[in-house]
């Protein structure tokens, strides 16, 4: 693929900082679901994407030099441009994910068999000119709410659109990226494209340990996800407390990475073709950098220099915000666990984190990060979660409190 040039032109840094964030967060997903699945076609709309990430990274780094002009001006926008370059570090981490599929590298053939995530597939389809949701909308033909199918990415004329709305129009030669269950899919595929959707047939592992080595895998991808959308959220509040959090969940990874190459040491001497486990040594190698630059984009909130108006302005104008609630005493949401209060559910929001009341004693509260679905919430909780803006306007209510952006504990 040859590189687009890229001459300076003047943009907004913060419409590119969106676009960054968004196409990070699909690159990550279109990366595991290429891998997963085993998709060439996939993993090609990865590359498409990061070859999309490098000219936003080069026009957002050239608008940012020339915004400079004072040592003051410099300081600021310091972690700006870590934020610009830890998003293009995400964006050649899921290049190196697709290449695991593309370069065949080598990959256990059992790998989607003993992956815990596996209820939902994510898959590539062409709209037909005879398709009956050519030239509707997504709200018109009801999708998701009839077949359990979303639509979570559309490139059309090699320009994407992210997590597209109710009032996206589906043209004819679209390539749009769907996500669902299989029964749902074989229906919805087949009416976009006119062909026969084929389910994916899943092999059985031959490999000793390799769920537990699988399971180290999804850990190492789910807190390096999470690392990435808490390190928005400390810009976004300029919170310290949410940075450190950041760290730790880095520190982690670094930890199960360790420990994944041990067992891919040991498991070589097992297997008849250990070359296939290369795929997921890469896999584990990409994911760990994931996770480093959640930590640099956190990084200059931990260096006690104020988050820049402009990054915080691109997270809340993302496709999917950042929100921190307040759990109002008495609320719904008020002595409910995750289960019961049906956050996901019923709201669509995704809970990050969620930060404790600071003790009487003087003591910061402490902070729980990728919640499951037993923990309580409690009044005077702050809850960090992630979703769109209705989304986060219905569990405000369930909190009984309305958003809130100020409070930098």
């Amino acid at each position: 693929m040859e590189p687009e040039d890229v001459e300076y032109e003047p943009v907004s840094v913060k419409e590119v900082l969106a676009e960054m964030k968004d196409t990070a967060e699909l690159l990550i997903d279109l990366a595991y679901s290429a891998v997963l699945h085993g998709s060439d076609e996939i993993a090609e709309e990865v590359l498409e994407l990061e070859e999309r990430m490098d000219v936003l990274q080069m026009q957002g780094r050239m608008s940012l030099l020339m915004a400079a002009r004072t040592p003051d001006d410099a300081e600021a926008l310091a972690p700006v441009l870590g934020v610009v370059a830890a998003a293009e570090k995400i964006s050649n981490a899921a290049g190196d994910i697709a290449k695991i599929v593309l370069e065949d590298i080598g990959l256990p053939d059992a790998l989607r068999a003993a992956m815990p995530e596996a209820a939902e597939t994510l898959v590539r389809a062409g709209v037909a000119r005879d398709s009956p949701y050519a030239n509707r909308t997504l709200g018109d033909v009801n999708m998701e709410t009839e077949t359990g199918v979303r639509v979570i990415a559309i490139r059309r004329s090699g320009d994407w659109i992210t997590n597209p709305d109710f009032e996206t129009v589906l043209e004819p030669g679209d390539v749009v990226l769907l996500r669902g269950t299989d029964e749902g899919l074989s229906t919805v595929y087949e009416s976009v494209t006119g062909a026969e959707y084929n389910t994916p047939v899943l092999a059985e592992p031959t490999i000793e340990d390799l769920e537990r080595a699988v399971d180290a895998i999804v850990l190492m991808k789910n807190m390096s996800e999470v690392a990435v959308d808490l390190a928005y959220g400390a810009m976004l509040f300029d919170s310290e407390g949410v940075a450190e959090e950041v760290r730790e969940l880095e520190t982690e990874v670094d930890q199960l990475q360790s420990r994944f190459e041990a067992w891919t040491l040991q498991a070589a001497s097992r297997v008849e073709d250990p070359v296939q486990l290369r795929g997921l040594v890469h896999l584990a190698t990409a994911t760990e950098v994931i996770s480093d630059a959640a930590l640099e984009i956190s990084e200059g909130v931990l260096r006690g220099i104020d988050a820049h108006p402009v990054v915080a302005a691109a997270v809340e104008e993302s496709d999917e915000i950042i929100v921190r609630i307040s759990v109002g005493a008495g609320s719904d949401l008020d002595g409910a666990t995750l289960a019961d209060s049906e956050v996901r559910t019923g709201t669509g929001m995704r809970v990050i984190a969620v930060r404790r009341p600071d003790q009487p004693t003087g003591k910061s509260g402490e902070w729980v990060v990728s919640p499951g679905a037993s923990t309580r919430f409690d009044a005077g909780d702050l809850v960090i979660a992630k979703g769109t803006r209705a989304a986060a306007e219905a569990m405000s209510e369930l909190a009984g409190n309305p958003r809130e952006y100020d409070d930098d504990n």
